[in-house]
This record gives C-alpha cells, sequence and structure tokens, in this order.
C-alpha cells in the first residue's frame, strides 16, 4: 500500500485536496457558522487563483529542483541523509516522529511569517481576505508558497524523513488547512473534544481576527498541541465568533482585495 501511495504521489495529493476542498465547501454551504460579508464569486475567484499560481510556482520549482518534497525525502533515504537514516528505529516510529517534527517546525514558520516584517510582507496577502471559509485555506502568496517548500526541503534533509511521512503529512497539511478555514458550525460539545485532536475552524478563526493580539495566536494548521505548549493559544476571539471582524485593519476596500492588489502586496509594505 505504501509503494502504490508513493508511485501514485501527485494523483493521490491532488484527488484527496480537490475531495475535501469540495465536501467543506458543501458542508460550510449547509452549515455556515457566519453570515458572509463579502460576494462569495468574487472572494473565490481570487482565493482559488492564487492558489492555481502557487501550485504553478511550485511545479516551476519542482522542474529547476527535478525534485519534490516526497521525492527529496526518498533521495535522502537512498544516500543515508539525515538523522533517521543514521539510527535504526523501527519505520513506523521514524514515520511518526518525522511527521510531529514537521509538523511542528510548520507551527514555528508560522510564527517566523508573523514576526519577521519580510516574511509578513507575503502572508498578510492570506490574512487581508475579510471572510474566511474553506477557500481561503488555500490563499498563499505564490512567494510564501516556494518559501515555505524550501524550508520543508531543508528540514526533509536534516532529520532524514521517511518518504512515507512526508506524503502523510503533505495530505494532512493541506486537508486540515481547507478544513479549519471552514465557514462551519460544529456543536459547541464537538469542537471541545476535536480541538485536543486536530486544529478546528473555530479555534483558527480566531487566528484571523482583526485584532492584532488575537492575530499573533493559534499559529497551528494540523495538531493544536503547539500552541497549548508554546504558550500562543488562545481559545475564543474577545468579540465572539459572530461579532469578531475578519481580516487586516488596513486592507479593507474592494481595491485592496482585488487579484491584482493582491498579487502585488508583497511588494508594496506593511500593514499592521
Amino acid at each position: 500500500m505504501a509503494d502504490w501511495l508513493l508511485s501514485n504521489e501527485p494523483a493521490v495529493r491532488l484527488g484527496a485536496f480537490v475531495g475535501v476542498l469540495l465536501m467543506f465547501m458543501g458542508l460550510e454551504a449547509v452549515k455556515p457558522r457566519r453570515p458572509r460579508t463579502r460576494p462569495i464569486l468574487g472572494r473565490w475567484f481570487a482565493n482559488l487563483t492564487i492558489a492555481g499560481l502557487s501550485t504553478l510556482a511550485l511545479r516551476l520549482l519542482f522542474l529547476l529542483a527535478s525534485v519534490t518534497a516526497v521525492g527529496l525525502a526518498a533521495l535522502a533515504s537512498q544516500r543515508g541523509w539525515g538523522l533517521f537514516n543514521a539510527v535504526d528505529l523501527p519505520f513506523w516510529v521514524d514515520v511518526l516522529i518525522a511527521f510531529l517534527i514537521l509538523d511542528m517546525a510548520i507551527y514555528f514558520q508560522h510564527r517566523a511569517f508573523h514576526h519577521v516584517p519580510g516574511l509578513w510582507r507575503v502572508h498578510q496577502v492570506h490574512h487581508a481576505d475579510l471572510d474566511i471559509d474553506a477557500s481561503s485555506g488555500v490563499r498563499f502568496h505564490p512567494v510564501e508558497i516556494v518559501l515555505s517548500m524550501l524550508i520543508k526541503f531543508a528540514i526533509i534533509l536534516i532529520i532524514g524523513a521517511p518518504a512515507l511521512a512526508v506524503l502523510i503529512f503533505e495530505i494532512m497539511l493541506n486537508g486540515t488547512s481547507v478544513f479549519n478555514h471552514a465557514n462551519l458550525k460544529l456543536p459547541a460539545s464537538l469542537d471541545r473534544l476535536l480541538r485536543w485532536l486536530v486544529v478546528t475552524p473555530d479555534m483558527h478563526r480566531v487566528h484571523h481576527s482583526v485584532h492584532r493580539d488575537e492575530t499573533d495566536s493559534n499559529f497551528g494548521f494540523n495538531l493544536p498541541w503547539w500552541d497549548r505548549l508554546f504558550g500562543s493559544y488562545r481559545a475564543q476571539p474577545r468579540d465572539g465568533h459572530q461579532a469578531m471582524t475578519l481580516g487586516l485593519p488596513n486592507l479593507r476596500s474592494d481595491a485592496d482585495q482585488s487579484l491584482p492588489a493582491l498579487l502585488f502586496r508583497p511588494f508594496q509594505g506593511l500593514s499592521r
């Protein structure tokens, strides 16, 4: 099974992503958490176009580097590069620990994209969205996606992550990003339970608050434990989920939300 997954990586990842995106777009239409404040078609066009351009940027990077994240992990295994290829542990332990390390690394990467001005320039495109739904989970500027992948490459080489761990992580990261951005109303009891296992929509929505102290909290995408462990967890927004304002205070006009403005935003200065 593992060999089949790895040999069919592009189809597996694409199928999982499209399936999850369509599922949560449908669920949030049936059970929305908040009323929308912006026209849906314009937002979806901008968000999905940005996602498409980011995917194209990655494909160009892969073409130049002749390797994907999963392929790099397989190469590291063949060459004996990295920590896990230097120690003798059961394969399932390697996969589990590598998955946890990758997820924690993404948590710290996310914090860095908030606190390093040059990185915030690109990440603010994600936070400028005035509504949050499943499409927001793929709204990351192409420059951010490329930087994130380069960071991931470095981590894979350092730890010698198994290719299967990288594939599982990539699928989970894409899926949970769509899930925790979804405008989906979950029963309060279910949310309280799930947020011990995975970042829920209500947990992550706090991160998209217009208040900076709330924006700089709940950085996790997949596992919720890092926020609790490293002191960045915030249970609820101060204004409540229905009344809270989403987005950035200085990027609220129709012009700010246009596709050209979003693509050029990283080159026009900060908005904090």
